[in-house]
């Protein structure tokens, strides 16, 4: 309050003083602007730099430190975004988009359980605030809270009915194996945004796994003529086309996905079965050796290698392979089973027989009938 008096002197120094704090505030104003333009246009660290004058000018600019926060996040500079959103909460812990930016930044340090208090505080400050709600459903989904997911992502289309958000719980109520219900979300996204080829790709694996092949292949094929550089969609296909036995179409696209991504054990197994299927059992081997190259740890590819080479009657080598698979996996009646077999058709019953006994012991009731049959 300004106490006017006889004072002239005084009044005017303080005249003064209060000039001068606009001066200093437009100023702050300005830069904090340019900050926000250079945000718009993705440059990040012209951003930063803009946010820091501003600051210069005023330091307590509260939105100014979030706002060169979330430029540090986008740079990758986390633990630096975290300091300044501290900042500006200092200065305001209401300040519901700065605790929404701080989770963001917890979030991408693998702070899952950090990012939803911070979320939550920023929801219970301002309950429309959709980014806070879309972002707390990721972070449940990290931490496998399905169900918590869903219901951010059902309260975020409540606020915001976008594509973005339908896609989002279409993929979470796929996960909870709600198949029918994804794919209405994924309906609705694609009616909302026809150009995402990740909604088509989505698709077409819930209508997969309803049984439904046929629809799938047409999401598929729509989804690679968007994207023809994802080696996921190209498998994705391949197991339709594998579904239908239709395996020369999947030996291609197997091929495609690992031309473009060569680096996936899944892949190159997943093509030996095909090639199994064509009777190409050395083909079907050189898959399942660089499956094994790329992940000595999973034992499907140690089964499947052991299939191909027991077809070849090299049974020793298929012995091997089950017994790598064992040791991996070792409660698996299957691979007890069909090492028995193995083991009898090189003439050894007693072994043979033990490993049968072992699968019926895991389980198994085809073992069983084994045992009548050949361990009388």
């Amino acid at each position: 309050m300004i106490i006017f008096s006889s004072m002239k002197k005084a009044f005017c120094t303080g005249w003064l003083l209060l000039s001068g704090i606009a001066v200093f505030s437009q100023t702050a104003e300005e830069w904090h602007q340019k900050g926000l333009d250079h945000i718009s246009k993705e440059d990040f660290a012209a951003a930063k730099a803009d946010f820091s004058r501003a600051l210069d000018s005023n330091p307590k600019f509260k939105d100014a430190y979030n706002q060169r926060g979330k430029a540090k996040n986008e740079l990758g500079d986390f633990y630096g975004a975290i300091g300044d959103f501290n900042f500006a909460l200092d200065l305001d812990s209401t300040f519901a988009e700065a605790l929404n930016n701080r989770g963001l930044a917890k979030y991408n340090l693998g702070d899952d359980y950090g990012a939803i208090d911070d979320f939550n505080r920023a929801i219970r400050f301002n309950s429309k605030l959709t980014d806070a709600l879309i972002n707390r459903g990721f972070a449940k989904y990290n931490i496998e809270d399905l169900q918590g997911s869903h219901e951010d992502f059902s309260q975020a289309i409540a606020l915001d009915p976008s594509a973005d958000n339908y896609f989002n719980r279409g993929v979470i109520r796929a996960e909870l194996e709600e198949y029918i219900s994804a794919i209405d979300d994924y309906n609705k996204s694609i009616e909302l945004d026809p150009e995402d080829p990740e909604v088509f790709n989505f698709r077409g694996v819930a209508r997969y796994s309803v049984g439904d092949p046929e629809n799938a292949l047409k999401d598929y094929n729509k989804a690679i003529a968007m994207d023809k550089e994802d080696p996921v969609k190209f498998e994705n296909r391949a197991l339709v086309y594998s579904a239908l036995e239709q395996y020369d179409s999947a030996l291609a696209d197997f091929d495609q996905s690992i031309e473009l991504f060569a680096e996936d054990p899944d892949v190159y197994n997943l093509r030996g079965v095909v090639r199994y299927n064509l009777k190409d059992l050395d083909g079907a081997i050189v898959d399942y050796d660089q499956a094994i190259t790329l992940d000595p740890t999973n034992p499907v590819y140690y089964d499947n290698r052991a299939l191909a080479k027991t077809d070849k009657e090299d049974y020793n080598g298929a012995i091997k392979d089950y017994s790598f698979s064992i040791e991996l996996f070792p409660t698996d009646p299957e691979t007890f089973r069909l090492r028995g077999l193995t083991k009898m058709a090189m003439g050894d019953n007693y072994d043979g027989c033990l490993d049968l006994n072992t699968a019926l012991e895991l389980g198994s009731e085809e073992a069983k009938d084994d045992i009548k049959e050949y361990c009388k």
